[in-house]
């Protein structure tokens, strides 16, 4: 198995975190995994994106041209990365901020308002955890057991920042 995810957004809107979180729960699981992060000219509002790649066996590139599954947590990148899915895989696209309608029949468009949802759970920051929670129990990749404890070893003694991660994932997680 070896298993491709291409994450994209805005610069602070935590893609880079993410994947950081998806490769960290992998790994935890003994599997082979490359995170590869890719930041526009600008850190803090421009592009960015980032590839995970999930192996059982050793991985010979982190370049994911045609990925399995595709976050896109902005209008620009669901734009930028509809056609690199693979035919059939996942499209995960943060709803409360893309608009543009998916033109590909042989995807599966999955559709997270993880903006509006952070919102109501008070931590606009959250969306990306929220999106992580929906991309694992949509793919089942990795446990949410994983993502969380994985969460906790990055963020080591921030407590409330575990705390308000936590939540979010769940949430996420929860929607389907």
């Amino acid at each position: 198995m070896l298993i491709k995810t291409l994450i994209a957004g805005f610069g602070g809107q935590g893609v880079m975190s993410i994947g950081l979180n998806l490769a960290q729960a992998a790994m935890l699981e003994g599997k082979n995994v490359t995170y590869l992060p890719s930041y526009g000219a600008e850190v803090r509002g421009g592009t960015a994106n980032c590839t995970v790649a999930i192996s059982d066996d050793e991985i010979a590139s982190p370049v994911a041209s045609s990925p399995e599954f595709v976050i896109a947590m902005n209008q620009p990148s669901a734009i930028r990365f509809q056609n690199q899915i693979q035919s059939g895989g996942l499209f995960f696209i943060n709803s409360s901020l893309v608009e543009a309608e998916i033109s590909r029949g042989d995807i599966n468009v999955i559709s997270v308002p993880a903006n509006s949802i952070a919102e109501k759970l008070g931590s606009p920051k959250s969306a990306n955890m929220i999106m992580l929670g929906a991309f694992t129990k949509k793919t089942s990749l990795v446990s949410i057991s994983s993502v969380i404890e994985g969460l906790r070893h990055i963020l080591g003694t921030k407590q409330k920042m575990i705390a308000i991660n936590e939540k979010a994932l769940k949430a996420g997680y929860d929607l389907f």
